[in-house]
């Protein structure tokens, strides 16, 4: 029955943990223009993970209404680190859509200014009990200034600007991440990296409705563990020795 019990928490245990956390999804790219956005997942996404986005404004206790809410369920299967989802034409009842996983409207009240502003807007990322209830805000990413009552505050959202949030020009239009998206040894290192506006190519106003965003996966390299080292070690040692008897 120990065995048993034993075998059962390490089964357990190695089980992958796939609770979101903040940062643990990041922004890289935002198009007013075609209403649609890019995020990394830097963590694994597990199966039938329900994030909810909203571009009301956030006071520091509750958003306020007159915009929108939407959610993104991933699907059926887990979403591995490094994916790049591509979130499009979200003012479109009918052509909104997600690259990986499902894209919905939320019937919250107020709910009718569908779409990212072209002149300046705030959208959030977030988990929640519900659209309007959030418990654990992922990223926020702005075209206006946070912390004003127009475009929205990060107080209480545990984001901070160049750690979770990201601050573009005003009344961008588009803007991407365009730095590294490999070599860094793990997934939670592309976090700064990402959140560094200065690692944003920017392009202001404009007309971008057709522009389509870099999906290209994030990777990682692989750092031989101790182990690993100690292993070629003793192998080492032993060619070492056979070359001494040989001699």
């Amino acid at each position: 029955m120990l065995k048993k019990f034993v075998l059962s928490v390490a089964a357990a245990a190695a089980l992958p943990a796939f609770a979101l956390n903040t940062g643990d999804l990041a922004f890289t790219a935002f198009n007013a223009d075609e209403d649609g956005w890019a995020m990394v997942a830097l963590a694994d996404v597990g199966a039938d993970t329900q994030v909810y986005f909203s571009d009301n404004e956030w006071d520091g206790a509750a958003f306020n209404t007159g915009e929108s809410f939407s959610s993104w369920t991933s699907g059926a299967s887990s979403i591995a680190a490094g994916t790049v989802i591509r979130f499009s034409k979200t003012d479109n009842s009918t052509l909104l859509a997600a690259s990986v996983g499902t894209l919905a409207r939320e019937t919250v009240a107020s709910s009718t200014n569908w779409g990212l502003s072209a002149t300046a807007d705030t959208l959030y990322a977030y988990l929640g009990t519900s659209a309007a209830v959030p418990t654990t805000f992922l990223a926020a990413i702005s075209s206006g200034t946070f912390g004003t009552l127009v475009d929205g505050s990060l107080s209480n959202t545990g984001l901070a600007l160049g750690a979770g949030a990201i601050q573009l020009k005003a009344g961008s239009d588009y803007a991407e991440y365009s730095s590294a998206r490999s070599g860094q040894t793990s997934f939670a290192d592309y976090k700064t990296l990402v959140s560094d506006v200065s690692k944003w190519n920017d392009l202001g106003d404009g007309s971008f409705t057709n522009t389509v965003p870099d999906t290209t996966a994030f990777s990682v390299t692989a750092i031989p563990e101790p182990e690993t080292y100690a292993l070629m070690l003793v192998g080492l040692a032993a060619l070492g020795m056979l070359s001494r008897r040989r001699a």
